[in-house]
């Protein structure tokens, strides 16, 4: 590899699926505040709410993943706009 390409924090770091428990390893300078212990070693630690192994275009599998209630919130605006346009 070249010298001087890569920025200085440029290391291995675990990426966690939050919705799955899925973890995988890549190479990034994402600055982490966490770490995790995996055999023995100890690495920077990025938590994901979604990522490849729990996406339904990937998995082919239909799943809605609401964690701040998002989809609750647009059915109850629609809702009122619905009831406003039959007054």
């Amino acid at each position: 590899m070249k010298s001087g390409l890569h920025p200085e924090n440029y290391r291995t770091v675990v990426f966690k699926d939050m919705s799955n428990g899925d973890t995988f390893f890549s190479r990034s300078t994402v600055n982490t505040k966490e770490t995790i212990d995996i055999d023995g070693v100890t690495y920077p630690l990025l938590k994901l709410e979604i990522s490849s192994s729990s996406h339904p275009f990937y998995t082919g599998k239909s799943k809605l993943v609401d964690t701040a209630g998002r989809v609750d919130k647009f059915m109850n605006r629609y809702a009122k706009r619905m009831e406003a346009n039959k007054k």
